[in-house]
């Protein structure tokens, strides 16, 4: 208990100091702020940047006063079903995915890293999390006008702020949009257990994800998905002032609808550094370390699976028609996915497997969720048939090569499909393929046509972007790991790695023996 405490506490030390540092440095802004209302239908058909909360709306002088929105009861119902569907995909989806891949002794000790580093990060997004991700400050990281929440509750108007959604007019309360991205956020984290699970420190898991969720998660979010919102866009005057308060990726224009880059490419890349900080498990090649329930593993895809629709069609952040196609297109990809890694299975070795069918549906999943709301059906359908393929590569040759023990393949199924799913995104979003485009500037809200959509520009924006996010996890993660190697040590002993983890750090079992 004291080297958990005091886990904890050097974690929290070292936020502390950079917080408050940046705190005095960065000016703060209010949230949500809208201009002149359109009708929904109106609206552009496909938000192409998965940006999220509106900061200051940036108004030119002499304006009209903004009429006040008012939530729709319909969108805030089915954010409040989508967060919920999004804790569905942790406790128990994810938890039951690893815990039934482990070996029976670490059972439950997977099961408390998934659920308390969740119940943790959800603590820690709206004590400040929140604020540094989606208000205003620079092109990386936000401010501290809603650190502890302050100000999302109007005393003037006696009710919660508006979050900004994709469609001018349309408002959703701030206080449910901040919910749904803590669970984002606390999945995030959740993903990492999996690179390092049967050998690490229940401490060191807390130490570790207070530090990685601070300066990866927070900055990553920030650049990718802040901007103003639809209603900040007043005239073409404001326009270059406005994409100049987002975060930085996002102001490039690329394309994440519901996290490739901030969920798993982010999530990835910290396993795989952190499968080679802890070393390879106790008889890692020599002895058996078969799943020891494919049954649980299966249930938890399935959760996984179910809950993915909120994690996607939630994204949208209204109930409308990008939603139902965010909603089909998770569906069509996983299920291509599926098929296509138990085909490649069954050529490679003869036999398809239930653990090849389960990890199939996660990597369609994964790989669409970039590309959710920014492609056609023909788009998902084909990216999830890739994914399918990439996915089994990823667990087998490429795992070879890079020599590292990641226990649950958490690079080869995120990272591989996250990074291709965030560059297919910029294919299949063309309307030559189908796809739904983006705006050429949200103050028209006109789409970019088929002619003018270059492919080749839009992969490339991609491409900066998930090599910006592989950089700065990979950076944060090694800083991380070491610090938390320094104080309080990373692996546990060899003898208590025999034993498993369920005894020797909880002093309870999964399973009666």
């Amino acid at each position: 208990m004291k080297k958990l405490l005091t886990s904890i506490v050097l974690g929290w030390s070292v936020f502390s100091i950079g917080a408050l540092v940046h705190a005095q440095s960065t000016p703060t802004a209010p949230v949500a702020a809208s201009a002149e209302a359109q009708s929904a239908d109106a609206a552009i058909s496909a938000p192409p940047l998965a940006a999220r909360d509106a900061a200051v709306a940036v108004a030119s002088d002499g304006a009209p006063a903004a009429p006040t929105l008012v939530p729709n009861k319909g969108d805030t119902a089915w954010m409040m079903v989508s967060t919920l569907l999004v804790i569905l995909m942790t406790i128990p989806g994810l938890a039951l995915f690893y815990g039934g891949l482990v070996r029976s002794k670490n059972m439950l000790s997977v099961l408390m890293q998934v659920m308390v580093t969740f119940s943790m990060i959800v603590v820690l997004w709206f004590l400040y999390g929140y604020s540094f991700a989606f208000t205003e400050g620079n092109q990386f990281i936000g401010g501290t006008s809603r650190l502890f929440m302050n100000g999302i509750w109007s005393n003037v108007a006696g009710t919660f702020e508006n979050a900004a959604t994709f469609s001018k007019g349309v408002v959703i309360p701030e206080i449910v949009f901040a919910a749904f991205q803590a669970t984002f956020a606390g999945i995030t984290c959740t993903l990492i257990v999996g690179s390092f699970a049967e050998r690490i420190r229940f401490g060191a898991v807390l130490m570790f994800m207070v530090l990685w969720f601070t300066f990866s998660y927070l900055p990553i979010a920030h650049m990718v998905w802040f901007w103003a919102g639809p209603d900040a866009y007043i005239s073409a005057d404001v326009v270059e002032k406005t994409n100049a308060a987002a975060g930085l990726i996002w102001q490039w224009g690329a394309l994440d609808f519901a996290g490739g880059t901030v969920v798993h490419i982010n999530a990835a890349v910290a396993g795989l550094v952190g499968a080679y900080f802890l070393g390879k498990r106790v008889g890692y090649g020599k002895e058996s370390m078969a799943p020891h329930s494919l049954t649980l593993t299966m249930v938890g895809a399935a959760l996984l699976w179910v809950g993915w629709f909120g994690f996607n069609a939630g994204s949208a952040l209204e109930a409308n028609g990008i939603a139902a196609l965010a909603f089909a297109n998770t569906l069509a990809a996983a299920a291509a996915a599926v098929l296509t890694w138990s085909v490649g299975e069954a050529l490679h070795k003869g036999k398809a497997s239930m653990l090849g069918a389960a990890s199939g549906a996660v990597a369609g999943l994964v790989a669409i969720t970039p590309a959710a709301g920014n492609v056609g059906i023909g788009g998902a359908l084909i990216i999830g048939l890739i994914a399918g393929f990439a996915g089994l590569w990823g667990v087998s040759g490429l795992k070879k090569m890079l020599g590292a023990d990641d226990t649950l393949d958490v690079f080869g199924v995120h990272g591989v499909c996250g990074i291709l799913g965030a560059l297919l995104t910029g294919v299949f979003n063309s309307p030559a393929l189908g796809g739904p485009s983006f705006p050429v500037d949200w103050f028209s809200a006109t789409a970019t046509s088929a002619a003018d959509y270059s492919i080749a520009a839009q992969v490339l924006v991609q491409a900066k972007a998930v090599g910006v996010t592989v950089v700065w996890s990979a950076i944060v993660s090694v800083v991380s790991y070491f610090i938390v190697d320094k104080t309080i040590g990373l692996r546990v002993s060899e003898e208590d790695e025999r034993e498993g983890l369920d005894i020797t750090s909880h002093g309870e079992a999964a399973y009666n023996r």
